[in-house]
C-alpha cells in the first residue's frame, strides 16, 4: 500500500492514516513530552511492538461520554487507528458491538488473563451512596454489576490506571453540590479500598485527546509520567493558564476586557479561571489546534479539583 502521504489531501482523507504514519505522529508526542527529538526507528520499533500487544479495558460510570467524543474526534492519528491497529481495545462501552453477559464475561476474562498487565481507562464518576447502585453497567449471572463494584475489581487488577475526564479524576459534574449519589474519583475510591494500583488523572470537561494518547504513550515507553499534588502528568498541566495567556501582556498594563466580544484586554474581570488553571491548553488548543476556550470566552477551569462548584459561577470575577 502507498504511503498515504504521497497521495492527494481528497484520497488521503478518504484512506486515513497508514501505521507508520501513526507511528510518526506517536514518536512526534513522544519528542514533545521529552522521550525522543528525533524520529528514532529503535523507538518506534518498540512503541509498535508495545501498542501491539497492550490490553487496555476502558469502563464508563456517570458522565455524558464526551471524553470519549473527545477522543473518537482524534485527527492525526484518527481513532480507527487507534483502537483498531495500534492498542488491543478488549472492552469500550460505546464502540464494541457486543453487549449484554458475552461483554462483560469477556471483561472479566482479559483482566484475569492479562492480570497486572493492562490498563483500565475509567471515565465518568464513581457514585459510593447506596453501594454504589445509582450507577449499574452490567449484569452477570443474573446480578446486577455497579460501576463501584466494576472499578474495585478491575481496577486491582490493572497495571495501571488512567482516569480520563474531570468526572472521573475528581468526581466532576456528577459530584457537585446538591448531588445524592456520593460520586467522587478513581483516587478516592482506590483509597477508600485500598487498592494500590498506580493512577494517573487526566482530567478536562473533557479532556484533550492528545493528553489522553501522550498519557498512553509515555504509560507504555517510560512508565509513569512526573505527576503533579492532583495526580496529573506535569508534561501536560504542569504550567499555569494565565501565565502563559497572550493576554498577559494586556493583564500587566492593566487593560481589561468589558466583554467577550472586545479583541483585546485581559478577561480577568469576565470570570475567567486561568490564574488557578494549570494545562497547556494555551497551546495545544482545540479543534486540530483551531482554538480554545480563552479565544472566544474564559477559561472556566476544568480541569482543577472541585469543578464546578469551584469555578462558578463561570463569568465573574473569582
Amino acid at each position: 500500500m502507498k504511503d498515504e502521504q504521497t497521495l492527494p489531501d481528497v484520497q488521503q482523507k478518504k484512506t486515513g492514516v497508514s501505521r507508520r504514519t501513526f507511528l510518526k505522529a506517536a514518536t512526534g508526542t513522544a519528542a514533545g513530552i521529552g522521550i525522543s527529538q528525533m524520529f528514532n526507528p529503535a523507538l518506534v520499533s518498540a512503541l509498535e511492538k508495545a501498542l501491539k500487544t497492550h490490553p487496555v479495558i476502558w469502563i464508563q460510570g456517570q458522565g455524558c461520554t464526551g471524553c470519549s467524543v473527545s477522543l473518537l474526534n482524534s485527527v492525526d492519528p484518527s481513532i480507527a487507528d487507534i483502537l483498531l491497529k495500534v492498542i488491543s481495545l478488549q472492552f469500550h462501552p460505546t464502540v464494541m458491538a457486543s453487549e449484554g453477559q458475552t461483554a462483560m464475561e469477556n471483561l472479566y476474562a482479559v483482566a484475569e488473563e492479562y492480570k497486572g498487565k493492562f490498563s483500565l481507562v475509567v471515565e465518568g464518576a464513581i457514585p459510593l451512596a447506596a453501594d454504589g447502585k445509582y450507577c449499574i453497567v452490567g449484569e452477570m449471572n443474573h446480578k446486577e454489576i455497579t460501576m463501584l463494584d466494576l472499578t474495585k475489581e478491575i481496577g486491582a487488577k490493572a497495571g495501571s490506571v488512567i482516569a480520563v475526564g474531570t468526572c472521573a479524576t475528581y468526581g466532576g459534574i456528577p459530584a457537585a453540590k446538591g448531588n445524592v449519589t456520593g460520586a467522587t474519583g478513581v483516587m478516592d475510591v482506590f483509597k477508600k479500598y485500598g487498592i494500590k494500583t498506580p493512577v494517573v488523572n487526566i482530567p478536562g470537561c473533557p479532556s484533550h485527546p492528545d493528553w489522553i494518547v501522550g498519557s498512553i504513550v509515555h504509560l507504555l515507553t517510560k512508565g509513569l509520567p512526573e505527576l503533579d499534588d492532583n495526580g496529573r502528568p506535569k508534561l501536560f498541566f504542569g504550567e499555569n493558564i494565565h501565565d502563559n495567556c497572550p493576554h498577559l501582556k494586556e493583564y500587566d498594563a492593566g487593560t481589561l476586557a468589558d466583554k467577550l466580544s472586545d479583541p483585546k484586554g485581559c478577561r480577568i474581570e469576565l470570570g475567567c479561571k486561568g490564574p488557578s488553571t494549570f494545562a497547556d491548553c494555551y497551546t495545544r488548543k482545540w479543534n486540530s489546534g483551531l482554538n480554545w476556550c480563552v479565544d472566544n470566552a474564559v477559561c472556566i477551569g476544568c480541569v482543577e479539583p472541585g469543578f464546578p462548584d469551584a469555578s462558578s459561577p463561570f463569568y465573574e470575577p473569582a
